[in-house]
Order: structure tokens, then sequence, then C-alpha cells
């Protein structure tokens, strides 16, 4: 009988989750092994598969071809992009990311962590800690994933020895410490055999913890760890042109995300940048009307009162307001292949609203492998940096580390419409 099957039929949401490590940590793997112990690989990707893995002369079905989408990516053995696989088990769903180990795809991994809620740290058992362990530790905390799973991967190639795990751990812990990491789990397994992964296996009877599946199916989900200030910002009024109908006359429809926290009919708002306020007439979602949204639902808010609103606004609890600022300090990725340019003038987007930006400084430029803060008067593809941005008009910003969706931002080229570099409000 699979693991999965002693699992209760209950929904705990959607995870979100993300894998790193060096090269040959065996992350793709990881993922592959998890997806076809669980038992959701389609027949014809299976076959697929195992034709592949029989033209390299494997014996066995290589399961890091289900992660490494691109054709190149398998000719050489190696993760560059970032690849997406969604499954679901009886318990929740899950949307992994297989985030590229190389420093020069640090961008890569940025975009990949932004969303996540937990990141598997694999650490290949006969290698222990590199530089790119503490290199991804330190990047997934400085992109707020507030909780680590280290897997010490490739145990059958150590025979399952526990003094190298538990050197390991104690190595790992020294640092975790240091860099302030509070969340952080460990777990032994190997990939190749599927020991530890959805089922326990019989070679390490000494770790009595949970499988990696079990951590999976009973972490927390994104915005269920604490109370959330309610945030929807405007994509949309919809007022419909509909002359045979006289009751949509007077409809004015707001349309968005519910980025966070909650809403529910009759709770007072106000509107930003405007600042009038009102009170939450309907809620609709496809049409039907429901008495309360909550966070990642896209909905539509009918307020009582004929508000001046557009897209790039903001409807907030009244008793929850975010404070409008014209200066963010930030820590950025730089993303583009052309040098940030302090002298030049930038887009900011900050949720459905657009403004223009200047480089007011940069403080400093991040060593993300010695945590040194170097100085520097530009930055280059995958540089981290604090920096200081002065904007034309406000947005309505809360610090990321408290709120993921409204302290991100992407920075745009106006010239080209690249988007060059992502930012997250300190």
């Amino acid at each position: 009988m699979s693991a999965l099957e002693h699992l209760p039929e209950i929904d705990n949401g959607l995870l979100r989750f993300l894998t790193c490590g060096s090269v040959d940590d065996g992350k793709s793997t990881l993922i592959g092994r998890l997806l076809f112990d669980s038992k959701t690989i389609l027949a014809d990707t299976l076959n697929a598969m195992e034709k592949t893995s029989a033209r390299r002369g494997m014996t066995a079905v290589d399961l890091s071809l289900l992660t490494d989408g691109l054709q190149a990516e398998r000719e050489q053995g190696i993760t560059i992009d970032v690849a997406y696989r969604y499954f679901s088990t009886g318990t929740r769903k899950y949307i992994i990311a297989d985030a590229p180990g190389h420093e020069q795809y640090t961008r890569n991994m940025v975009t990949a962590a932004s969303t996540a809620n937990l990141a598997i740290i694999l650490v290949d058992a006969r290698k222990g800690m590199l530089n790119q362990t503490r290199r991804h530790s330190t990047l997934a905390h400085l992109l707020g994933i507030p909780h680590l799973l280290v897997a010490i991967n490739k145990m059958d190639l150590v025979d399952y020895d526990q003094a190298t795990y538990e050197n390991i751990k104690a190595e790992y812990l020294k640092f975790a410490h240091k860099m302030g990491l509070k969340d952080v789990r460990f777990i032994p397994l190997s990939a190749l055999s599927g020991d530890m992964v959805v089922e326990r296996g019989e070679r390490m009877p000494w770790y009595e913890g949970p499988t990696l599946i079990n951590i999976l199916e009973t972490a927390p989900a994104a915005h269920t760890e604490r109370p959330e200030a309610f945030r929807f910002p405007v994509q949309f009024v919809c007022r419909p042109q509909d002359s045979a109908n006289p009751e949509l006359h007077d409809y004015r429809g707001f349309m968005g995300r519910v980025e966070s926290g909650e809403i529910a009919v009759g709770d007072a708002v106000t509107v930003l940048p405007n600042g009038l306020s009102s009170r939450v007439k309907a809620i609709e979602i496809g049409g039907q009307k429901i008495e309360r949204a909550i966070h990642e639902q896209s909905v539509t808010l009918l307020l009582d009162d004929e508000i001046d609103t557009s897209r790039g606004d903001m409807i907030v609890k009244s008793a929850e307001a975010p404070e409008a600022v014209k200066q963010i300090d930030a820590n950025v990725c730089w993303m583009s292949e052309t040098p940030m340019s302090p002298a030049r003038t930038y887009l900011i987007r900050h949720t459905s609203r657009e403004v223009k930006a200047k480089i007011a400084k940069i403080d400093y430029r991040l060593d993300i492998n010695t945590m040194e803060h170097e100085p520097v008067d530009t930055l280059a593809m995958n540089d981290i940096a604090r920096l200081t941005l002065k904007l034309a008009q406000p947005i309505f910003a809360d610090p990321y580390r408290s709120n993921r969706a409204t302290g991100a931002f992407i920075i745009i080229d106006e010239s080209t419409n690249n988007t060059v570099g992502a930012g997250m409000i300190v």
C-alpha cells in the first residue's frame, strides 16, 4: 500500500515550493521521484521518458526528465530555466519550481522563489555543505520564504550512514544560527532509490522523522500563518454598455484580485489614492454574488457610493490603510544584460500601478557568497543590491516581510518595455 493512501482526504490548500541546490545534487530527480511515487505521471509522459532514457543507454527511467523541460538542458544534463510542475494528492495541490543552481542564473531563482512558501535545499551527502548551499539558503531567506527544508540527498552513496547526516546537519545549523534562519528542518533521503521521499524504505531505521511527502502535506500554505491586511489593487473598472438592460446603467464594478486578507459585504473600505470611503455593497465572482472573498480570489467589488476609481488604485479596509510613499528602500535583483544606469528614468510596476522612478542611490551590492556589502556605481545582471528609489507618484506599499504581494515590484525599461529588475521593499 502506498504511503499516500494513509493520508486523510482533506484540503490543506495550495503549496508552492522551490527546489534548489548545486549541479548534480539531484533536484530534478527528486521531483521526478516525488511525482512518480505519488502516481501523478500520465502514461504517455512515462512512455516518453522510458524511450528517452533507453536512447541514452540507461537501464532505469531517468526521473529528472520530468522537470528538465528544455531539450538543450536535457542534452547537457543540467537545469537552466525554471521548470514548473503541478500535481495534487488527496490532501492538497502543489506547484513545484525547479530552479537552476548556477550563480549566473540567480535571476531565475529569484523569479521562482518570489511566490514559494517553502524551499527544499538539496545537499549531496558525499560533498556536504558547499558555497552554493549557503548562497541558495541566503537567497531563500532574503526573498522571504518562511520555511526551509534541508534534504540531504544521495544517502545511498554513503551507505545510509547516520553520522554523515548528523555532521552535515550540525554544520548547517551553525550557518542557520549566524544567518538568523528560524524555521529549518532536515531529512535524509535518496531520490534515486526513493527512500524517505514518499515511502520510508527500510535502509534508514535510525531516522524517525516524517518523510518528504508528509512534511509537504502538513506545511502551512501561504496567507495562513498570521492575520493579513486586506489589499485589493484595481485592475479594471467594469461599466457595462447594454441599452437593452436598464439595470446595468448604474453598474460600476471594480475588478481585481484579493492579494491578501479578506473582505465581506458591509465592510468599510477606503479607496487610495483619493482617500474616499464607502462600504462594500456586493461581491461577485463569475457573475455570481458571494458574501465574502479571501486571498488570491479574483472578484468584482461594488460599493455603496460612486467613487472615481481607475486601474492602479487600491481598495483597502478603512482601518488597515497602508502608507502612501514616494521614496522606497528595497533589495533589488538586476535581471537585464544591460547594466543599470542611475542617470536613467525607469518604470516601477507595483501591483496594478505604474509610476516613473529614479535611482536615488545604490547603498551597496550584496556578495551572496560572503554576505559582504560592496560599494558600486551600477548593477550588472544577477547582482543583488540595496537601493533607494524616488517615485514620481505615490504607491501604497507594505514591507515585503509582512506582505509579499504589496511589498514587491518590478522595474521596467521605458524604451523597450522589458523587465530589467525585481525588488522587495524594506
